[in-house]
């Protein structure tokens, strides 16, 4: 009959095996998780930095990229500012809707909002919550995230692009179609 130590022994070797096995699957998947962060990242940059290419012109006719940057300094002096990325991000234009309006006019981010509740109301869902459009476009649901998508939404409202039959609950205007534009 074997002994209860010698039992014990055993069944604690399964067991740490077990765990080194884990742990070295865990690693992998945290070294597979980085990369897929990284080139997430960089995908998430390389839309930005096209956003910026294709923002529309302001009224001097140059590129919001091509503007003058300047800030005035203590003596009253004015002297141009680095072309640092929080510089160049540009504050998005949100035309009035008018029939026939193609959705590219908007931005990405306005154009996210927009294809999600025309998905929405195209299957018959109803309204969305800027905490449910948070959580749908996989952000953090934390009130920073949700007010970000409100202003964007109310702005959206304010515009003619969406309606808002209850308060907080978004939908598309009647008469704004697909991405295509038109009635």
């Amino acid at each position: 009959m074997p002994s209860v130590v010698g039992l014990l022994e055993q069944r604690e070797l399964v067991a740490r095996r077990r765990v080194d096995e884990l742990r070295e699957e865990a690693d992998r998947i945290q070294a597979e998780l980085a990369v897929a962060e990284r080139d997430w990242k960089e995908w998430v940059i390389a839309r930005s930095r096209v956003g910026e290419v294709l923002a529309p012109v302001d009224e001097t006719g140059r590129g919001h990229d091509q503007a003058d940057r300047t800030s005035p300094t203590a003596d009253g002096q004015v002297e141009k500012a680095s072309p640092t990325p929080e510089a160049a991000k540009t504050k998005s234009q949100v035309p009035m809707w008018r029939d026939g309006l193609a959705w590219s006019a908007l931005s990405v981010d306005y154009q996210r909002i927009l294809t999600a509740l025309a998905d929405r109301a195209r299957l018959g869902q109803g309204p969305l919550t800027c905490q449910e459009m948070a959580a749908l476009f996989g952000m953090d649901v934390v009130p920073a995230r949700v007010e970000a998508l409100r202003s964007k939404a109310k702005r959206l409202v304010a515009r003619g692009w969406l309606a808002e039959p209850a308060p907080g609950r978004f939908t598309p205007a009647r008469g704004v179609s697909g991405p295509g534009g038109g009635s």
